[in-house]
């Protein structure tokens, strides 16, 4: 791990759809100046949904891997984020140096309905995601420099 890379470390329940969207989004808007992680309370494997829904927008994130919660990345983290209720009731306290931020999203993956239906939930979570992960990036180099 780079010192000089902030990092950033996207956590939900299962490390499946919501913080592996986050992870994509945070490589694709980080692109070198940043170190992105993903993981989860549990380990779900990747949802195909999520990949899908990716790939609609041009970012594959079919080669990353659903992990459990590591707490050598947690604790060296700069920016711990926080996808749900869950994560944030079961994740360790983390020391006051690391920034802790909580975007509450529901999980595309409880959606029912159509197959539609469904995958226009993941788009929503999605688009929210994208939005959240820019803005913190730019939020960040704004007020490293």
């Amino acid at each position: 791990m780079s010192k000089n890379k902030k990092i950033l470390y996207f956590i939900c329940t299962g490390n499946s759809c919501r913080s592996q969207m986050a992870e994509g989004f945070g490589k694709y808007y980080g692109k070198d100046d940043f170190e992105v992680y993903s993981g989860g309370v549990e380990a779900h494997g990747l949802n195909p949904k999520a990949i899908q829904v990716m790939k609609e927008i041009g970012i594959d994130i079919s080669n990353q891997t659903s992990d459990l919660l590591d707490e050598n990345i947690l604790f060296k983290a700069d920016y711990v984020i926080t996808l749900c209720g869950n994560a944030r009731d079961k994740c360790p306290a983390l020391p006051p140096s690391i920034k802790s931020l909580h975007w509450d999203l529901e999980d595309p993956a409880r959606a029912t309905g159509t197959e539609e239906e469904v995958l226009n939930k993941f788009r929503e979570i999605r688009d929210i995601i994208k939005e959240n992960v820019k803005n913190l990036i730019e939020d960040i180099k704004k007020h490293s420099h």
